[in-house]
């Protein structure tokens, strides 16, 4: 699967520092020391509606850590799935009367166009579950081959036994009620009977009449379950042990606990990730914004109504990345301003110097992608440069160009048109 064209992405003088992500397992915030390549993994999309702030923040978020590992030296190995195969995308064709295949196509198209509008830096590897299902139906083999999985007689699924990785529990950190209950909100099943736990996932759906399948081999024929399909990705792209796994806060259970769970027993080894980074919710109107909700304030409609895109990622910037917000207009009047003022500063010939905003904002986003930190340190520089009369203003050209060059390269908004 194709990934979508890379922003540019301008030289800045010097190096950023190593850089501190909040990681949910251990509830702390950690200094990720990667090696000279940096490896993340970052959920991808259910394809079966278009992008919305929820999705673009948690993106977004993402994409700050990978120009900042960048901007610190490393190589970075991002790798990314799209699940364009999976129970909510066959409900959506079946109601609509479209063929799954050519939904997941057309709303991961648009994603690709909403992210390549943001300036997100592109995955290096971007795969669908329907591409990689022999990846992850060997894995599941694997797991019944070591005695970690089980088939249920009544419908020939194979489940995942939580019981069989000692650690199960340990990126969450929930008790069992409050894990029974994610559960079953998040997509599991604790009531299907014939289970060992009601905690143990689905590895392998097996076929039923109308639902599009795969021959598994042994499994037989069927599907894999959601953990499973990201695990055999991250593991053949990435290896075990990567630096960040990340996605949204209601990815922490049951995905990425399972996940781990799933790759603690197919290895031998832990951590399945060094940190799991984790970003807050979206919300409209008080409620978190869904695709089940329909409460969505969507990327490409805000797009066709004429929004800059780099006000709308000034908008999501201005909330740190683990926080739960609330999407507003006034949000966004209040991005379109700070985007005309920083044009504005940057557009004037001549400016203070303006190392401080490279050394101001590359150590916001060392703590832990403070994007709202970062915004602070521009915004005193456009300040005191549009306080100056432009006919005496101090300074050289370039304060203007490297307040401009770290906006671009280390916050992806765009202040000048390049030929």
């Amino acid at each position: 699967m194709k990934s979508w064209s890379s922003p540019h992405l301008p030289h800045l003088p010097g190096t950023g520092g190593p850089v501190s992500l909040h990681d949910s397992a251990s509830r702390s915030v950690r200094v990720t020391s990667p090696g000279p390549v940096a490896r993340l993994y970052v959920c991808g999309i259910t394809p079966y509606d278009a992008t919305h702030m929820g999705h673009a923040s948690t993106y977004l978020a993402f994409d700050l850590l990978v120009r900042a590992w960048r901007d610190a030296g490393h190589e970075v190995r991002y790798v990314q799935n799209v699940t364009d195969v999976d129970d909510p995308l066959l409900e959506r064709a079946a109601a609509t009367g479209e063929d799954w295949r050519d939904l997941a196509v057309r709303e991961t198209d648009l994603f690709r166009e909403d992210m390549t509008a943001l300036s997100v830096v592109p995955p290096d590897v971007y795969l669908g579950a329907v591409e990689t299902v022999p990846q992850a139906a060997a894995a599941v083999r694997e797991l019944v081959g070591r005695g970690a999985a089980y088939r249920l007689e009544a419908t020939g699924d194979v489940y995942f036994d939580v019981a069989s990785d000692e650690r199960f529990g340990g990126v969450g950190g929930y008790d069992d009620a409050t894990m029974r209950q994610l559960f079953a909100e998040r997509g599991g099943d604790p009531a299907t009977p014939g289970k060992r736990s009601p905690l143990d996932p689905v590895l392998w759906r097996a076929a039923r009449e109308g639902e599009p399948s795969w021959d598994g081999g042994d499994l037989g024929a069927g599907r894999p379950g959601w953990h499973i399909e990201c695990v055999a990705i991250a593991l053949e792209h990435l290896g075990a042990g990567f630096d960040v796994q990340g996605g949204g806060s209601d990815l922490v259970f049951p995905h990425h606990e399972m996940g781990a769970s799933h790759a603690h027993v197919l290895t031998g080894t832990a951590p399945y990730a060094q940190v799991y980074a984790h970003g807050g919710m979206v919300a409209l109107d008080g409620e978190k914004m869904s695709k089940s909700r329909g409460n969505l304030v969507l990327v490409s409609s805000l797009r066709r109504a004429g929004e800059d895109p780099s006000a709308v990622r000034l908008a999501v910037l201005a909330h740190h990345y683990r926080d739960d917000w609330s999407w507003t207009d006034d949000g966004l009047a209040g991005a379109r301003e700070r985007l005309a003022r920083w044009r504005e500063a940057v557009a004037r010939p001549s400016g203070p110097d303006a190392q401080h905003v490279l050394d101001g904002v590359r150590r916001r986003l060392a703590d832990d992608l403070d994007a709202p930190g970062a915004l602070a340190v521009v915004d005193a520089w456009a300040d005191a440069q549009l306080a100056q009369d432009p006919a005496d203003a101090a300074g050289s050209a370039a304060g203007p160009a490297l307040v401009a060059d770290v906006v671009e390269g280390l916050l992806g908004v765009v202040l000048r048109t390049r030929a």
